[in-house]
């Protein structure tokens, strides 16, 4: 099986660089009727150039150097109301916390359970899964994404020098 693992966000095949997400960005809040703030505008450019997959409070402390005023609340709604309007997707986290991803394009995910690290990879073959009949036949099924928890190459060269495997 052939996989394709990103340690660059832009690395990700089909991905668009940041520019043209900007302007989707923007062409998608216009669609929704959201006004495009420097606010906005600055959560969402914090999603694509942060390749780890941040929580609401990663975002919130990387814009309050810009925005000082900017609230906690605030970042937390904007990031769910990206989500609603598709320019986000909240990505799964052994440890319970949202965490989000501003790569749209279909992907798989690895996820440390140890440190939390969240790596993009591709795979055409976990893309072609075919789904159950069972679950087709009961639910409308909007798309599929593997998660594959690992203790990744950070923490597992730790346990390794140990003589652990």
């Amino acid at each position: 099986m052939a996989l394709i693992i990103s340690n660059s966000y832009y690395m990700v095949a089909n991905m668009i660089n940041e520019k043209q997400a900007l302007e989707s960005f923007m062409a998608r809040c216009r669609e929704h009727g959201l006004r495009i703030t420097a606010q906005r505008t600055a959560i969402y450019k914090a999603l694509i150039d942060d390749r780890s997959h941040p929580s609401a409070d990663m975002v919130y402390r990387k814009i309050r150097a810009a925005f000082p005023n900017i609230s906690f609340d605030t970042v937390n709604r904007t990031l769910s109301t990206f989500v609603d309007i598709g320019v986000l997707k909240v990505t799964e986290s052994h440890n319970r916390q949202k965490r989000f991803d501003a790569n749209t394009e279909n992907h798989h995910h690895l996820s440390c359970v140890r440190c939390g690290r969240i790596v993009d990879f591709e795979s055409r073959e976990f893309d072609e899964l075919k789904i159950p009949d069972g679950i087709r036949d009961r639910y409308e099924v909007l798309g599929k994404r593997v998660v594959i928890e690992c203790i990744c190459d950070a923490c597992g060269s730790n346990s390794r020098k140990g003589g652990r495997r």
